[in-house]
């Protein structure tokens, strides 16, 4: 009897300890959770609108327990996107969303989806991020602290200057271009005969006014979003280079969440992100259309043309490929293998 008795308590512990175990693995009932999410694009940028949808989808799948506040035009760091990324390490900020370039200031690895003419086009983009280059990219940003959720889009990156029309490297002889702060954008552009230099995204747009810098580089989005064609006479499509932005939460913070919370979240992003990447996809024509009606001229390069560049930017594999590694560049090289 009491042996049976003993038995019957085991078990009813084991049951209770169960329950325990299963209420805390998947969090019991949702506790509200509250994400600052800082964003670099302007307010009403593709990547903004992202960030709202996916704060309105979070909402409402939650039951207004996941209250994500979206912060654009980098508002948080004032302009300052390096400093945007520091602040998410240290958890000042939950969430945000910034370039790939910019983490290229933690390592190095960052810029392989930088690499000049390297991903050809949206298909190849697809399947290298939702492949073994994807994966790669987030091994490393989990090694500083960072959880990469999912993945937006800026686009491919474009140039933009009030000099002349640039179809040639030689039209960029002496060319004063704003990049980001990005050492293989400083070495690419004097690769190619320009004088580059390092701003915050937020001093652009007067400089380039008041003409103490002749152009600068950026996906359409974002020359539309910031107006620079206003201040610009001449854009050039050549696709030189493709811009990810990673949706990253805090790591200590992401750690700590309940599993269901987790679960919207994750469930909720790739949904935003979906809508966001074809957002972006689907306005560039019209972006570009209005910045010609603007009185912008708009020159697409050839394949021909482009080949002129991509014999100038060989130095910068030869420069770059050891300190990244073959087998990440192969990854988003041939994405399919």
């Amino acid at each position: 009897m009491k042996r049976t008795f003993c038995r019957g308590v085991c078990v009813v512990c084991v049951f209770m300890m169960s329950l325990l175990w299963f209420g805390s693995a998947f969090g019991g009932e949702l506790k509200p959770v509250r994400i600052r999410l800082s964003v670099t694009g302007a307010d009403t940028s593709p990547i903004s609108m992202g960030a709202k949808k996916w704060s309105e989808l979070a909402k409402e799948r939650s039951g207004g327990k996941i209250d994500i506040q979206v912060f654009p035009n980098e508002q948080l760091s004032s302009g300052n996107q390096q400093k945007g990324i520091e602040n998410l390490q240290m958890g000042v900020i939950q969430a945000s969303m910034h370039s790939s370039i910019i983490y290229s200031v933690l390592d190095p690895k960052f810029s392989v989806p930088s690499l000049p003419w390297l991903i050809p086009d949206f298909e190849a983009v697809d399947k290298a991020f939702a492949g073994k280059a994807g994966e790669m990219v987030k091994d490393v940003a989990r090694t500083k602290g960072i959880e990469p959720i999912a993945f937006m889009e800026n686009g491919f990156r474009q140039i933009t200057n009030s000099v002349r029309p640039i179809r040639t490297p030689e039209d960029m002889q002496h060319m004063k271009i704003r990049v980001p702060g990005m050492k293989l954008y400083m070495d690419l552009f004097s690769a190619l005969g320009a004088d580059p230099t390092a701003m915050n995204i937020g001093e652009v747009f007067t400089s380039l006014q008041q003409r103490t810098i002749d152009g600068q580089e950026n996906p359409i989005a974002v020359i539309h979003s910031r107006k620079f064609y206003e201040v610009q006479k001449f854009l050039t499509i050549c696709n030189y280079s493709y811009d990810p932005y990673i949706v990253g939460v805090n790591r200590k913070f992401w750690d700590g969440l309940q599993q269901e919370a987790k679960d919207i979240l994750l469930s909720t992003v790739k949904e935003a992100a979906a809508y966001q990447v074809k957002l972006t996809r689907e306005t560039e024509a019209r972006q570009i259309e209005e910045i010609k009606a603007s009185g912008t001229e708009v020159n697409v390069l050839t394949p021909e043309e482009v080949a002129l560049f991509q014999e100038k930017a060989k130095v910068i594999y030869e420069k770059y490929e050891p300190q990244f590694g073959a087998e990440i560049i192969e990854a988003f090289r041939n994405p399919e293998k």
